[in-house]
């Protein structure tokens, strides 16, 4: 790349893409963001429609590069997108239906008979499971909300589909097939699949074994390279929908938890991060292969080809807001026009700052579609506890705040276990990361400083594009952590730990009071 060429860094979420253009320094020049639409289904499916993921990027794309006038400094392109998604594509590179996100568990009945076996433990064969463990590093949750699942539930209810199908990829993987008509996956990104042998990074491969257990064809898994491979240049039918240059290298690209961790700027080992976006999770690189099968955390390669990093999501954070919004206070009904102000996001903060910390002992608990960790439930259900005739809106925002500091808080304990320390700090991003007020919570929550990394929309973005860089040969990843910039350390109040500690300890003993209720009442959903 020319001094003066930009990264333009695609990060597909699940609310929609932000599309930024990055310096080589990681500065982001221009970005832009658009809205993209979930379809919820009975049963747990949760789909997108490709074809408006593209749209939105393309919309995207031509607004960060200023109606073209940024567009012939665009050097290189890379994706970064939500993780453990399907999309079965066709030779074309067409998609042959919607997506299944990384929030549908449809596929959760058709893992008996990948996972199950005599001797059992917890459902798995025992064969099974050491194989597992061994190889990959962890196993298919029964929660169905991994790749494999999904693609067992379109065998299964849509057998002309999987007929049809060319490739299953990941959503990031899909994008890359559609600019360069290359069809190629990586290992970070194929790993949920628990499909490879990721003992040596430097040799990860499919195990026959494995991919025999689904009961999935071996030519509908993409063939593997790199994270930092260039696949290609740009096609020339993308390119002039985003109007940008055709020809120009395409990068690999990585998951957007990958990404976000080289973002974060906590790229040496133990270097914690914490991305609170829809969904959310505390992570860091580390050296060796490792797993927590009690606690569902393990180690999964990286973007960096040397190293592994922690895995351990949490379903919905942010979406707890936006499920407050749209469907509590600006539903679209009889008493609401269902259209918020655009600043309802500070506003719920300023309502928030309000209510002193413990909301008079109302709080909340964040599992609306389930959880993953430090718990694999796919029928446990959130909800506000402790309410009273004294409750108000307010009340009710910060809980939402505290409960989920309160489940991450929860999920730190399993990983700094998991680590063998405690984080010193830990560097926080995403969309959660803007609020002033919701850093000092988790700040006082987890009892941990919070380093609020500069422009923590786009770590996402940010990482891809220093995964570009360092695909080009023109970055070391030793270099990043010098390029990300903290805005603001929060420090931990310690005359909130009176108030902060005892709930926690009421918002454990509520999961294991209430598990069992949730199970009979959502076991069929």
């Amino acid at each position: 790349m020319k001094p003066d060429e930009l990264v333009l860094a695609i990060d597909l979420g699940t609310s929609g893409p932000k599309v930024a253009l990055v310096s080589r320094r990681g500065r982001v020049v221009s970005s832009a963001s658009e809205r993209t639409q979930l379809v919820l289904h009975p049963g747990g499916g949760a789909e997108q429609d490709p074809d408006d993921w593209w749209q939105a990027i393309v919309r995207a794309t031509r607004t960060a590069t200023c109606g073209g006038d940024l567009s012939a400094r665009v050097g290189a392109i890379c994706c970064t997108a939500q993780w453990s998604g399907t999309v079965p594509v066709g030779e074309d590179g067409r998609h042959l239906m919607n997506a299944l996100i990384w929030l549908d568990s449809r596929g959760a009945k058709h893992l008996r008979s990948v996972t199950g076996g005599f001797p059992s433990i917890q459902g798995y064969s025992l064969r099974r499971l050491l194989r597992w463990l061994r190889l990959t590093g962890g196993v298919p949750t029964h929660s169905g909300k991994d790749p494999v699942a999904h693609i067992r539930h379109i065998m299964e209810t849509f057998p002309d589909v999987h007929d049809r199908c060319f490739k299953y990829l990941e959503p990031k993987d899909f994008l890359n097939f559609r600019l360069t008509g290359v069809c190629r996956s990586a290992p970070d990104t194929i790993a949920l699949h628990w499909v490879t042998d990721n003992r040596d990074l430097s040799r990860v491969s499919y195990d026959d074994t494995l991919i025999g257990w689904t009961g999935i064809d071996r030519s509908k898994f993409p063939d593997l390279g790199t994270t930092t491979d260039i696949l290609g240049g740009i096609l020339p039918g993308p390119a002039a929908e985003l109007g940008i240059p055709a020809g120009i290298p395409v990068a690999m690209g990585t998951p957007d938890m990958h990404g976000a961790a080289l973002g974060s700027g906590a790229v040496g080992d133990l270097a914690g991060h914490l991305y609170v976006g829809t969904s959310s999770w505390l992570s860091c690189h580390v050296p060796r292969m490792k797993t927590d099968i009690l606690n569902n955390i393990t180690t999964l390669p990286s973007a960096r080809p040397d190293r592994w990093f922690v895995i351990d999501e949490q379903e919905t954070s942010g979406a707890c807001l936006n499920h407050l919004v749209e469907k509590i206070l600006y539903p679209e009904d009889e008493l609401e026009s269902g259209h918020p102000p655009p600043d309802v996001f500070a506003r719920l903060d300023s309502m928030a700052s309000r209510i002193a910390p413990g909301c008079e002992g109302l709080y909340f608990t964040p599992w609306l579609y389930g959880e993953r960790t430090p718990v694999d439930n796919r029928n446990i259900r959130g909800g506000f506890y402790n309410m009273s005739l004294s409750t108000t809106r307010s009340h009710l925002v910060r809980s939402i705040l505290e409960g989920v500091a309160f489940n991450t808080r929860w999920l730190l304990g399993y990983v700094e276990r998991f680590i063998g320390q405690e984080f010193p700090a830990i560097n926080i991003i995403g969309g959660g990361a803007t609020s002033t007020i919701w850093c000092q919570i988790f700040a006082d929550i987890l009892e941990r400083p919070i380093r609020q990394v500069r422009d923590p929309l786009a770590a996402n973005a940010r990482g891809a594009a220093f995964l570009t860089l360092v695909a080009l040969g023109e970055m070391s990843f030793s270099e990043i952590e010098g390029l990300v910039e903290i805005e603001r350390t929060y420090m931990p109040d310690a005359s909130n730990r009176s108030i902060y500690r005892p709930m926690f300890g009421c918002y454990l003993e509520t999961y294991e009071r209430i598990r069992r209720i949730h199970a009979r009442l959502n076991a069929a959903g």
